[in-house]
């Protein structure tokens, strides 16, 4: 199957918005402050943006809250043409190890990963959805581990259930990671060296004596 190029999409619909003169509200489920660095400073001149922080994946807890709060010190800091709101979603890594069952032997970048996509994705759509966006959309196309194409099918998918539109991306095209590390610098973002769950942080760090009892210390 023929890729589907997400970010060209993506600058068509731009160019749409700004020709009507719209800015629509977009609810952006975020990761991390640095992923969401680039991403804030692309779409916040087109956009009424809140950040939706839904990780359920991240452990440990401690781990967890460090992220979040470097994504809300960002949002304070960071200028941006229109206010950027902040949501926080409900920290439940029993949903995350529940929708990982049977796949957790997995190698990073498959099923396993695809399944997270799909948990933290639907409630966005839901939340979207309850608060009356316009579009929702996530920045985890900006990593260059994460597969745009699936993130896509699946918010495309979650749209039809939701009844919200889905914002088709690749962040990480035109330099878009590149870019998220320039305002790490800038920003002095704290930037993590594993995707965030238990499973990614043993397959970074094999060796590590750090993680016991199905947790990490």
């Amino acid at each position: 199957m023929e890729k589907v190029n997400y970010q060209k999409k993506l600058e068509n619909l731009l160019a749409l918005l700004v020709q009507q003169q719209r800015v629509p509200s977009l609810l952006l489920h975020a990761c991390c402050a640095p992923c969401s660095s680039y991403v804030l400073e692309y779409l916040s001149s087109f956009f009424k943006i809140t950040v939706f922080s839904y990780n359920p994946n991240i452990a440990p807890e401690k781990e967890y809250q460090a992220r979040l709060t470097e994504q809300i010190r960002l949002i304070r800091e960071m200028p941006a043409k229109y206010p950027i709101g902040f949501l926080e979603g409900e920290y439940t890594p029993s949903d995350f190890y529940r929708c990982a069952q049977g796949m957790e032997t997995l190698p990073e970048g498959g099923a396993r990963c695809f399944a997270c996509y799909r948990l933290r994705l639907e409630e966005t759509a839901r939340q979207a959805n309850a608060g009356g966006f316009d579009y929702f959309a996530s920045t985890l196309s900006l990593s260059p581990y994460k597969n745009a194409q699936k993130l896509n099918e699946i918010g495309q998918a979650l749209a039809q259930i939701y009844q919200v539109a889905w914002l088709p991306n690749d962040f990480k095209k035109n330099n878009g990671y590149q870019r998220s590390i320039e305002l790490s610098r800038l920003y002095h973002l704290y930037r993590q060296d594993y995707c965030g769950c238990l499973f990614s942080f043993r397959q970074r760090h094999p060796d590590s004596d750090v993680y016991v009892n199905g947790g990490i210390k």
